[in-house]
């Protein structure tokens, strides 16, 4: 699976996506040290090089019509629209990347540069939109990252830009209405961009689909598990049995006639970071 797919993959199945790179090496080797000069020749030209412009640092608060192609990918060159007109994203951190290891310069597509932007984004992603982790679990929203293409970091970039998505069903994002600070600490804005399906989990019509579209059933509750290793399909699903039945009560108009669903983590969702099930209801 190529890095841009994983993380695709990453953004639809877990809140914290797969680190992604650029298109060169990806490794930690610190980039090409420039050759030393000579003396020009009597042929050579004696006009010097222009230098390359720096291009500018993205701005917080900033917003984009992005596409979901767009969105997965590690560098973006769409430009800005005002955040009065539909948009998909929404810049919420803007930073300095850290490259310099033991007085080496890493390239910006490195693991260890981009392992960085993996791990700030997520965290301040949950500072920007708010709720609890379950309340982010059982959302559509999702943090996405970029970093300067390898040419704009070797013309002296060295930002990182964090914005906020909404995924409206499989591989294609939601507008974003209104502000999304802190929207997950309203019960509106949980609503809206809550996590819900077309049909019942685990049948052939079932898709999943953010709350504020058509949808027939909603999740509900959380399922966790402790880290560590994959217990197993069979724990993991019948783990989830109880707490789903009672979640299910809790919000059916009949306690005695009500219907709820259980949605484990696999194996491969697992080591992407999900270790928790999902409880589904008819909403």
């Amino acid at each position: 699976m190529s890095r841009r797919a994983a993380r695709a993959a990453g953004l639809l199945a877990v809140l914290v996506a797969v680190t992604t790179a650029g298109c060169s090496s990806g490794s930690d080797e610190p980039s090409s040290a420039p050759s030393s000069s000579t003396a020009a020749s009597p042929s050579a030209s004696s006009s010097a090089s222009p230098r390359a412009t720096i291009p500018p640092a993205p701005l917080e608060r900033s917003c984009y019509a992005l596409t979901y192609d767009q969105a997965v990918a590690p560098t973006s060159d769409v430009a800005r629209v005002p955040c009065a007109r539909p948009h998909t994203a929404v810049t919420y951190a803007v930073g300095a990347l850290d490259a310099v290891v033991d007085g080496h310069l890493l390239a910006v597509d490195s693991d260890r540069v981009q392992a960085q932007v993996a791990g700030t984004c997520p965290a301040r992603f949950a500072e920007f939109v708010g709720g609890s982790l379950d309340d982010r679990r059982l959302s559509m929203l999702r943090p996405v990252w970029f970093t300067p293409t390898v040419e704009q970091s070797d013309a002296g970039a060295d930002w990182y830009r964090c914005d906020v998505v909404a995924l409206a069903s499989d591989e294609r994002l939601a507008p974003l209405a209104g502000p999304v600070a802190d929207v997950l600490d309203s019960a509106e804005g949980r609503d809206r961009y809550g996590m819900c399906g077309t049909d019942q989990p685990g049948t052939r019509d079932f898709e999943r689909v953010v709350c504020s579209q058509d949808h027939s059933w909603r999740a509900i509750a959380v399922v966790p598990f402790p880290a560590g290793d994959y217990p197993g399909e069979q724990k993991v699903r019948e783990a989830g049995q109880s707490p789903c039945q009672d979640a299910g009560a809790s919000v059916a108009s009949d306690s005695l006639d009500y219907e709820w669903g259980y949605e484990w983590p696999t194996a491969e969702q697992w080591r992407d970071g999900q270790t928790f099930g999902r409880c589904w209801a008819p909403d």
